[in-house]
């Protein structure tokens, strides 16, 4: 359900020679902004297909464990989300994929066959997600409980596939390999070599924990207002337990992964870096910087933390970091978006770790004392938090996305090609832009309305006065 990430996440403000661009491509920020907006659509449905399956047959298992007529309809209703979702995925993936042709025919061109493997093992991935999804589907009451059970298995499994092919594309993207440049033509092509760079590991575990984090703080969100409207029944309980608890277990481990990923750019990526933290010149006893914007000699009117980003980098004040005086000034990425951007994402990773936290010390004190969450005081504090917690996720994803392409730029295949030399020349790209702002808006309007359909299609078994909290002790 994933399309590749490539060019940029969002139109980012760029030098005006890049904009610009040689003769005959006027229409690069259009490019930009059509790859860029139809990637912000589709990353937000990948991820509920990468995690909501998982959500789904752990709702499934429980209620076949516990015999809860409450767990087995939330799985149900969570498995024809999911039906839906893939569906609204697959037709925003192809229009990704049609856009890596039309609006990239540059990069196509050049590089097709090195990063084409990834691609046609993700297209096996799709195949064996659909086919077991309609089987998960169809027999949901043609099969004994366990054995349908299984049949969900394969969908987590290609779902978490898919999404590794594809961001092993976008790792090439920021770390080509498995090829050489002879006359212009990529020769002695390594497809393997080119797929399993080195970006692949940091990039790809990164984004599988976001997928996971997004399906389950946006589900929680969902179930959250609805427990501060007043529905406490064992259903909205256990809909706002599962996802909660599994987000919160996933978000401390992307924490880690995420201070994976910054350092592994110090090594590799290293302009991306001093874009991030807003480094204009190389050395050491550097400062992290929080907030700020770009001046003439680095960030203003941020918040420093003395030897900060030497110490994260190399655990030693003395780090020498790695600065954009390395390389000319018309190749630095947008230091205020991208540095913002990172920020961003960041803040939203704390902010969703204190809610973890906050969890965890509710099973610890339910443990000791009994009763639930939900009946502590506080409990619609965190409800509120957790209800901001969904689109606080979805704006971390964007934010990590941005930093991702944005900080690549002025590089479409970092080092090697330019965006402005991959960018389709022909005119016209603003037209199809708004054609697909428009099929977009009427995506967002039918998905929004198919899916409260789905929710509001059966009634829910357990009346408030008789949910069991016995069974959610946590909440």
């Amino acid at each position: 359900m994933l399309a590749v990430p490539a060019a940029d996440a969002v139109l980012g403000s760029w030098p005006a020679a890049v904009l610009a661009g040689p003769a005959g491509q006027g229409d690069l920020p259009a490019a930009r902004a059509h790859m860029g907006f139809s990637l912000a659509w589709h990353i937000v449905v990948a991820c509920l297909g990468v995690g909501l399956p998982a959500l789904t047959l752990l709702a499934e298992w429980l209620g076949i464990r516990r015999n809860d007529p409450a767990l087995k309809l939330l799985a149900r209703r969570w498995a024809r989300a999911m039906g839906v979702l893939f569906a609204v995925g697959a037709v925003s993936g192809t229009i990704l994929s049609f856009e890596m042709g039309l609006l990239w025919p540059g990069l196509m061109g050049r590089f097709g066959q090195v990063i084409g493997l990834p691609f046609a093992l993700e297209g096996i991935a799709f195949f064996i997600e659909a086919i077991f999804l309609g089987i998960y589907l169809y027999a949901w009451d043609r099969m004994p409980p366990r054995r349908h059970l299984l049949t969900g298995i394969p969908i987590v499994v290609a779902g978490i596939a898919s999404a590794f092919f594809v961001v092993c594309a976008n790792a090439w993207m920021n770390q080509p390999r498995g090829f050489t440049l002879r006359d212009g033509k990529a020769v002695d092509v390594d497809p393997w070599a080119a797929m399993l760079n080195p970006a692949s590991p940091p990039q790809t575990v990164h984004m599988i924990l976001a997928a996971f984090m997004v399906a389950s703080f946006l589900t929680a969100s969902v179930y959250a207002v609805a427990l501060l409207r007043g529905r406490r029944d064992a259903y909205h309980r256990a809909g706002f337990a599962i996802p909660f608890t599994l987000g919160a277990v996933v978000a401390p481990f992307q924490i880690v992964v995420g201070d994976w990923a910054a350092r592994f750019l110090a090594d590799y990526q290293p302009v991306k870096l001093a874009a991030i933290e807003g480094v204009y010149h190389t050395g050491s006893h550097v400062p992290l910087t929080i907030g700020g914007v770009a001046g003439e000699n680095g960030l203003e009117y941020g918040l420093e933390v003395p030897n900060g980003l030497s110490l994260l980098v190399g655990y030693r004040t003395d780090t020498v970091v790695e600065g954009l005086d390395r390389v000319p000034r018309d190749q630095w990425p947008a230091v205020t978006g991208v540095h913002w951007a990172f920020d961003l994402m960041v803040a939203v990773g704390f902010f969703l770790l204190g809610l973890g936290l906050w969890l965890l010390l509710a099973w610890w004190r339910t443990r000791r004392r009994g009763g639930g969450l939900l009946d502590r005081r506080g409990s619609r504090l965190l409800l509120a938090l957790v209800a901001l917690a969904g689109p606080a996720s979805v704006v971390a994803l964007e934010s990590g996305w941005s930093v991702t392409e944005l900080g690549r730029q002025p590089w479409i295949v970092y080092g090697v090609m330019s965006v402005r030399d991959a960018v389709n020349p022909a005119p016209g790209l603003m037209t199809g832009l708004w054609l697909v702002l428009v099929v977009y808006a009427a995506m967002t309007v039918a998905t929004v309305y198919v899916l409260r359909r789905l929710a509001r299609g059966t009634a829910v078994p357990v009346a408030p006065q008789e949910a069991d909290v016995r069974d959610y002790p946590v909440v």
